[in-house]
C-alpha cells in the first residue's frame, strides 16, 4: 500500500554501517520492493528521496550517506524522534525464479541491492554479488550478503586496499565470459554511480544478457506531477517508470552516462 500522506514515524534505531553511511531504522510494515524508495520530510527542512535498504515485512531500513544539509540534518535526529516518510514509490528490481543475478552495486548502490539479495533467497535463483568502492572503509553490504547461502561476494576497490584492485565492472567482465554458455539465463542489475551503470549496460549489450537498473535524478514530488526527474529524449519519469529500468528502455534513454540535470534543471555533464 503506498503512503502519499506523511507517516510521522519515530525513528527505532540507528546502525553505523561504514564511516560514512548511517541506517535508520523504523518498525512499520511498509510492504516495499528492492528499487523502491521513499519520500523522508524533515519539517522545516526539506523532503529527499532515499532508496530502501531493508524491508522484512515488519520493518525498514533507509541506508544514507550525509552530502547535504538535509542528510546532515537527518544524522542529528536521535532515536525516538519522528520524520515523515511517503512512499513506496517506483518501478523495482525484477524478482524472477531460478535465475542467475548479478548484482553490481557502487557505494551506497549496495542498499537496494541487498535489499535485493535477501529477496532473491525466497526464488531458488543464486546470486554473484558485485560490490565496489574507492576504499575497502567505504564497502558496504558484505557482510550481510556473506550470511546468504544463495550468493557469491566479489569485492573491487580503486585503491586495491581490497579485493579486485580497479573497477567492479572487470569483475562482471569475468564472470559474463565465465557463464557465456548460460547467458540466457542471466540478469545484470545494477545501482551506484551512472557512469558505473552505463559501463554495466554496455557489458549487458555486448554479452545480450537481461539487465535492470537503478538510474537517480533529481526528485521533489516522487508521484510523476512536477517532472523534474524526466529524462531526454524519451520523457520517462523516473520517480514512476522507474527508477529501475529495464536494457531495452536504458537504451532509449539519451542522456544517460552523458550528462544529468540539476534542481534547476541545468545540465551538468558527466
Amino acid at each position: 500500500m503506498r503512503h502519499d500522506s506523511p507517516l510521522m514515524l519515530p525513528i527505532a534505531k540507528v546502525t553505523q554501517e561504514n564511516s560514512s553511511v548511517k541506517t535508520f531504522w523504523f518498525d512499520f510494515a511498509l510492504q516495499s520492493h528492492p528499487g523502491q524508495f521513499v519520500m523522508l520530510w524533515i519539517p522545516g527542512v526539506d523532503q529527499k528521496p532515499f532508496s530502501i535498504a531493508y524491508d522484512d515485512g515488519r520493518r525498514f531500513g533507509l541506508s544514507i550517506f550525509a552530502v547535504g544539509p538535509h542528510s546532515k540534518k537527518l544524522f542529528d535526529h536521535a532515536v525516538g524522534e519522528r520524520v515523515g516518510v511517503t512512499g513506496p514509490y517506483g518501478n523495482p528490481f525484477s524478482v524472477q525464479k531460478n535465475r542467475h543475478y548479478i548484482t553490481v552495486a557502487g557505494g551506497y548502490g549496495a542498499g537496494p541491492l541487498g535489499f535485493l539479495a535477501e529477496r532473491l533467497e525466497e526464488t531458488c535463483s543464486t546470486v554473484d554479488f558485485c560490490i565496489g568502492a574507492r576504499t575497502s572503509d567505504l564497502l558496504l553490504f558484505e557482510k550481510l550478503a556473506k550470511k546468504l547461502s544463495h550468493v557469491t561476494v566479489h569485492v573491487a576497490t580503486d585503491d586495491g586496499s581490497r579485493g579486485h584492485h580497479g573497477y567492479v565492472t572487470d569483475i562482471v567482465r569475468e564472470l559474463l565470459e565465465k557463464k557465456n554458455k548460460q547467458k540466457k539465463d542471466t540478469i545484470l542489475s545494477a545501482c551506484g554511480p551512472e557512469l558505473m551503470e552505463k559501463a554495466v549496460l554496455n557489458l549487458a549489450n555486448e554479452f545480450n544478457v537481461d539487465c535492470d537498473i537503478s538510474i537517480e535524478r533529481y526528485m521533489k514530488c516522487g508521484v510523476g506531477i512536477c517532472g523534474q526527474c524526466c529524462v531526454d529524449d524519451s520523457g520517462i519519469r523516473l520517480c514512476t517508470e522507474g527508477p529501475v529500468v529495464n536494457r531495452k528502455t536504458a537504451n532509449t534513454i539519451v542522456e544517460f552516462g552523458k550528462y544529468h540535470r540539476d534542481k534547476t534543471g541545468k545540465k551538468i555533464d558527466y
